[in-house]
């Protein structure tokens, strides 16, 4: 499948789950049709279903780096569903938020160009210039939208910002063993013996 540009490497990727307004949408299209047609369309189901509980495990490895997450400040890097837009719709950012501001912890978080339209979804967020004003005192920074801009930045300085040298990266941006080498506690998604702690 990787080989078909239709489907290719770039959406066969393990990762916190899709968003945006057309799959999530033609996916529930697809569903109601063959049901419609009484046909039970379960692979589909299952796939909706694996999606709206990803965020969920990204708020799992969260707590598994920082522990209770009360009063915790945990950076975000990342808010549109994809990079390269301002697109906010079904953003899997918004649930992880969600999540973790039920568990009351404090969110910073930053995105290049997604920041405006995210101030109008999510409420009690604090939002930093760049990366390094996110990571500044943050129990944890997570990785949840793959911008190039994140891929490039300084791991050193961001260690030395942050309360605590740890990142989930929920997009598997980072090399596991450089941020090991580094001394970050590191963890990310579908990745064999790369997460540490």
């Amino acid at each position: 499948m990787g080989y078909d540009p239709r489907i290719g490497t770039s959406f066969l990727k393990a990762g916190i789950g899709f968003g945006g307004f057309c799959f999530p949408k033609d996916l529930q299209a697809f569903i109601r049709i063959a049901e419609k047609l009484n046909c039970d369309f379960g692979l589909l189901k299952e796939v909706e279903k694996i999606n709206k509980n990803r965020p969920k495990l990204l708020v799992k490895k969260i707590k598994e780096v920082v522990g209770i997450l009360e009063d915790k400040v945990i950076g975000i890097l990342g808010l549109a569903f994809k990079p390269n837009t301002d697109d906010m719709r079904f953003a899997p950012s918004i649930e992880i938020i969600k999540l973790l501001q039920k568990e009351k912890a404090k969110i910073r978080a930053y995105d290049p160009i997604a920041m405006d339209k995210a101030k109008g979804v999510l409420k009690n967020v604090g939002y930093g210039r760049d990366p390094y004003e996110v990571a500044k005192d943050s129990d944890a920074l997570v990785i949840v939208t793959e911008w190039e801009e994140f891929r490039n930045i300084d791991l050193e300085k961001i260690k030395n910002l942050l309360l605590n040298p740890a990142i989930v990266d929920g997009r598997n941006i980072y090399q596991p063993e450089e941020v090991k080498r580094l001394g970050f506690v590191y963890k990310s998604i579908g990745r064999l013996g790369a997460n540490t702690r």
